[in-house]
C-alpha cells in the first residue's frame, strides 16, 4: 500500500527507493536528494508501506506570499501509471491553493498529464547547467 505524507524531519530515516533521475546523465545522490527534500518549501512523498521505501515525491519551491515553483515531481519507474505521480500533485495544489500561482516547466509529452491536473500551457524560458546536474559541486 503506498502511504502518502508530508516529509518532514520524521521520514529522513527512509530509504529512497532506486530509480528517481531515471535517464538523467549525472543525477543526484541519495544525500543530495534528501536535501532537496528536506530543504523544499514543501515536500510530499509516496512511501511503500511494505518496503519503507520512498517510491515517489513532489517538492516546492515558494516565496510562501504569491508564487509556487514545482521543480521536480518523480516516480520511480516500477511505481509508475499507478496514479501516485497525480496524487503528489494534487495534495502539492492543495497545500499551495492559498497562492496566487503556480509554475512548473515539463516536456512535451507531460503537457496531457498536466493539462488533466488543470494547468494550462504557457511559454517559459529557461537555462540548464548539466554539469552541475547531480547538485554536487565537482
Amino acid at each position: 500500500m503506498i502511504r502518502y505524507h508530508i516529509y518532514d524531519e520524521t521520514l529522513a530515516g527512509l530509504t529512497l527507493a532506486k530509480g528517481f533521475f531515471n535517464g538523467w546523465p549525472k543525477p543526484p545522490d541519495a544525500a543530495t536528494h534528501s536535501c532537496i527534500l528536506s530543504d523544499s518549501y514543501l515536500a510530499i512523498v509516496a512511501v511503500d508501506e511494505g518496503s519503507q521505501e520512498i517510491v515517489g515525491f513532489i517538492n516546492v519551491l515558494s516565496d510562501g506570499i504569491l508564487s509556487v515553483y514545482i521543480p521536480l515531481l518523480e516516480v520511480v519507474p516500477a511505481y509508475q501509471n499507478q496514479g501516485i505521480g497525480r496524487k503528489l500533485m494534487e495534495m502539492a495544489m492543495v497545500q499551495t491553493k492559498h497562492l496566487y500561482m503556480l509554475d512548473l516547466v515539463c516536456d512535451e509529452e507531460m503537457v496531457t498529464f498536466y493539462e488533466g491536473l488543470g494547468l494550462q500551457r504557457g511559454r517559459a524560458m529557461l537555462q540548464r547547467n548539466y554539469e552541475a546536474q547531480s547538485g554536487r559541486q565537482e
